[in-house]
């Protein structure tokens, strides 16, 4: 039986007001065993680049400027208080700090993860974004080490959980021409809070300007984070739940609202829309909740090759960037004997380098494709990275030629820890999606970036640091240069293509069945 849903009311759902449905676009096909046929996808996919997808993107986005602010900040922060401060630190509970972050990142994305894909993406925004804000706002008021430690773990989690619910909702508002390059340049403004970071401890961290006997200037760098975050709130409301979500939760009603309103609007910037043929309709049957062994058997069964390809990038990067990332300052302080306070100054163009790389490369994803593209990022980024251990060891760098080494470095690096990014969060279906990126993200964590801090800390207090920070550089060159290799045979070819036809939902009905499920 054909339902066609009628003029729909003007009535408040979900933070928005419903549309006028347009040349009989709306359409739900109901069929026998509570089977329907939805146009929700093809909707979607169908749109132009409109004011609405820069909104989601930019609302969504501002967490990964908070998390390279967060870093850059406790990073600076940690060598500034195990110098000279009140709080003092060892270089070991430095990076012990800064692997608490890391951890907290871990059980957020785990738990807002699994959370996600139960209750929905729009509900998770708010209390991610609440959780780290609370949280990095009191750890400014820290008396003591372990009052800190304690705030910088819950403040983790609160980011880590943020990822899980963006990640997904990114993904399924943003029309497949884009999709790559929407997620890499949101995955790269991680280094525009980077650098806002550096730049804002050269004057919170120099005594010229905050004497240290305030006991002020590092204080207000955690701070920092909250009053960006608090404008987020507002902006988040316009935010729709993901449409897609409601479609394969038995909310199929609701998903036509959202994206009723959503064309509404496009229609109302000028754009016309043609009607999409009932063959596009994808079927859906029951409800889209997944338990614990179906998540870990579509994984690991259904979709092996995914999950090594996925494991693997996350990994390898993970363990670069949270090596070089928690280390860089205490590198230009201890090696190249680089004021604390001027730390920003070499730390600035780096992050540049890096939010530059996901920029400029970032099209090309959409065009020359992902497998390509990750294979080159990885792979010279790890070369680069091999190239810098030699150099390192026998002192041939200095603090000017070391940064500009680790610019050309992390420019193709960024670029390609984006596109990991983007890659574990479009090849798996729709039900599982938040915790599928979520537990390679604690994965990736867990096995290469909590302890990268910890290692590369020890590296360079050691007695032999030099020869131990070369042997470093060169493990994590070659981890990603193998990472590129992986990538570029077993990768999908996702460019371009419906997040649908990646993966079909497990509520499809029918869904393929293997081989098809794990081809390239």
């Amino acid at each position: 039986m054909r339902l066609r849903l009628p003029v729909i009311p003007r009535r408040r759902h979900d933070g928005l007001v419903s549309a006028r449905q347009r040349d009989g676009a709306v359409s739900v096909t109901s069929g026998a065993s509570g089977t329907y046929r939805s146009l929700v996808p093809a909707r979607l996919d169908r749109l132009p680049w409109r004011p609405f997808h820069t909104r989601v993107v930019t609302a969504l986005g501002v967490s990964w400027i908070l998390d390279g602010l967060e870093i850059q900040i406790i990073s600076q922060i940690s060598i500034f208080l195990e110098k000279q401060h009140k709080i003092v630190l060892t270089a070991e509970q430095a990076g012990l700090l800064g692997a608490l972050y890391l951890f907290g990142e871990v059980v957020g994305a785990l738990v807002f993860g699994w959370i996600t894909d139960r209750l929905g993406r729009k509900k998770l925004f708010f209390v991610t974004l609440t959780v780290y804000l609370l949280s990095s706002a009191v750890g400014a008021f820290s008396p003591a080490l372990w009052f800190l430690a304690l705030f910088r773990f819950v403040a983790g989690m609160g980011i880590g959980g943020e990822y899980a619910a963006i990640n997904s909702a990114i993904d399924e508002l943003i029309p497949p021409y884009y999709r790559g390059r929407a997620d890499i340049y949101v995955s790269g403004t991680y280094w525009a809070g980077a650098a806002l970071g550096a730049a804002a401890n050269l004057l919170l961290l120099n005594p010229h300007v905050l004497p240290t006997d305030l006991d002020l200037g590092w204080r207000l760098g955690f701070v920092l984070g909250p009053a960006l975050g608090l404008g987020t709130i507002f902006l988040r409301r316009a935010v729709p739940e993901s449409p897609r979500w409601l479609m394969t939760h038995g909310r199929q009603v609701d998903a036509e609202l959202v994206v009723g309103e959503i064309e509404a609007q496009v229609w109302s910037d000028g754009v016309e829309l043609q009607p999409i043929p009932e063959s596009k309709a994808l079927a859906i049957t029951g409800r889209g909740k997944v338990s614990y062994r179906q998540f870990w058997r579509t994984m690991w069964i259904e979709y092996p090759r995914r999950s090594i390809v996925s494991l693997s990038l996350m990994i390898s990067q993970a363990f670069l960037y949270n090596a070089i990332f928690f280390t860089n300052g205490q590198v230009l302080v201890d090696f190249y004997h680089i004021k604390i306070q001027d730390t920003g100054y070499y730390l600035i163009p780096f992050a540049v380098a890096n939010l530059l790389g996901p920029l400029a490369l970032g099209k090309k994803y959409d065009i020359i494709g992902r497998r390509k593209m990750i294979a080159l990022a990885y792979g010279v980024s790890g070369a680069l990275m091999v190239l810098s251990a030699p150099l390192s060891f026998a002192h041939l760098l200095n603090a000017t030629s070391q940064t500009v080494l680790w610019c050309v470095t992390f420019f193709f690096a960024s670029a390609g820890t984006s596109a990991a990014y983007l890659t574990v969060s479009e090849i798996f279906p729709l039900e599982l999606r938040a915790l599928a990126f979520a537990s390679f993200f604690a994965l990736s964590l867990l096995v290469g970036g909590v302890p990268a801090p910890l290692i590369y800390e020890h590296f360079v207090t050691g007695s032999t640091s030099h020869l131990a920070l070369a042997i470093g550089y060169g493990v994590a060159g070659v981890a990603m240069a193998i990472s590129g290799i992986i990538a570029g045979l077993c990768g999908v070819k996702a460019e371009r293509k419906s997040l649908e036809r990646i993966a079909p939902p497990l509520s499809a009905a029918p869904r393929p069945i293997e081989p098809s499920l794990e081809s390239p």
